[in-house]
């Protein structure tokens, strides 16, 4: 099969008869072999039924419904898992994302061998209050990435080499972070696309404020997960190290200033009057449970079972 069409959606009845349709249209002409994953993350507004009615007039669809709102990485994650096309391509329900834009996308992949191609929406439609902070987002995700390539990582539409979504595991709110999940998981070849990107023709955007709180949580998790995921100690030892040194050396050096005036028989003061020997004490203590949190981390790493769970791309 050469395309899957993963599209996760939550209340887009109005939309589905005409993105399918189009979708079709779009493989047909460029006779593709494909299907259209649908996956319902708990819609209440009669998608499910919908999705069913469609069905019976395009066997190439597929239908995921979950019992409630799990997110829509959780609806990507099904997705993936049921996904049989050797790329897939992931879009958004709400019209906003162009099927014609697959046949570039899927090029991309095939021609230029690219193991993941982001699409960028240049010219948007959306109010100031969503495309500020998406910038700031972006260029945040793309220092501590180190994927200076792509100008926006949370764009719904792209296409990804099989392989890449059978070995990431998609959860949480990490699908504004696919691309970094896949270079994590060794596949590099990250390019960018730009795409149309179309007004909302139906409903209105299901995303608050909160998505922004929740992203950068997310993306500190993925970076220390990316880095340290199976070597925890390297993170919590190295603070832990330096904080306790740290407290070290300003209590030598307070002791020494004591001992150097009592020498030469000059005033001085008690260590425990100076508020640097409080500095130095919680940075001591503060130290040890780094480095003793750094020690536990360790042990439930070696324990885990995926601790020696690694991307093999071949074998011979």
């Amino acid at each position: 099969m050469d395309i899957s069409v993963v599209v996760p959606l939550y209340d887009e009845v109005e939309s589905l008869p005409e993105l399918t349709t189009w979708i079709s249209r779009v493989m047909d002409e460029n006779r593709f072999t494909y299907e259209i994953i649908l996956v319902d993350d708990g819609s209440k507004d009669g998608s499910w039924d919908m999705i069913l009615k469609l069905k019976e007039n395009n066997p190439f669809i597929k239908g995921y419904k979950f019992r409630r709102n799990y997110g829509k990485s959780a609806a990507l994650n099904t997705g993936f898992a049921a996904a049989n096309g050797n790329v897939i391509i992931t879009m958004d329900a709400d019209l906003q994302d162009s099927p014609d834009e697959i046949p570039a996308l899927y090029r991309r992949i095939t021609d230029d061998q690219y193991d993941l191609i982001s699409g960028w929406k240049a010219k948007r439609y959306d109010p100031l209050s969503k495309t500020i902070p998406t910038k700031l987002f972006n260029a945040a995700t793309r220092k501590m990435s180190g994927i200076n390539n792509l100008h926006d990582f949370n764009c719904g539409l792209k296409a990804y080499r099989k392989a890449v979504v059978k070995n990431i595991e998609v959860y949480g709110e990490m699908h504004r972070y696919i691309p970094v999940l896949a270079k994590w998981a060794g596949f590099t070849k990250i390019g960018e696309q730009v795409v149309e990107h179309r007004a909302r023709k139906y409903g209105r955007t299901k995303f608050g404020w909160s998505r922004f709180i929740n992203g950068f949580l997310d993306l500190l998790s993925i970076f220390f997960v990316g880095k340290f995921g199976k070597r925890p100690m390297h993170f919590f030892g190295a603070m832990g190290t330096l904080s306790f040194l740290a407290g070290i050396v300003i209590t030598i050096w307070m002791l020494s200033e004591k001992l150097y005036l009592i020498a030469h028989n000059r005033a001085y003061r008690n260590v425990t009057d100076n508020p640097l020997f409080y500095i130095a004490l919680v940075a001591m203590i503060l130290g040890s449970q780094l480095f003793l949190t750094g020690f536990v981390a360790e042990l439930v790493s070696r324990n885990s079972v995926d601790r020696n769970n690694y991307q093999i791309e071949e074998t011979v």
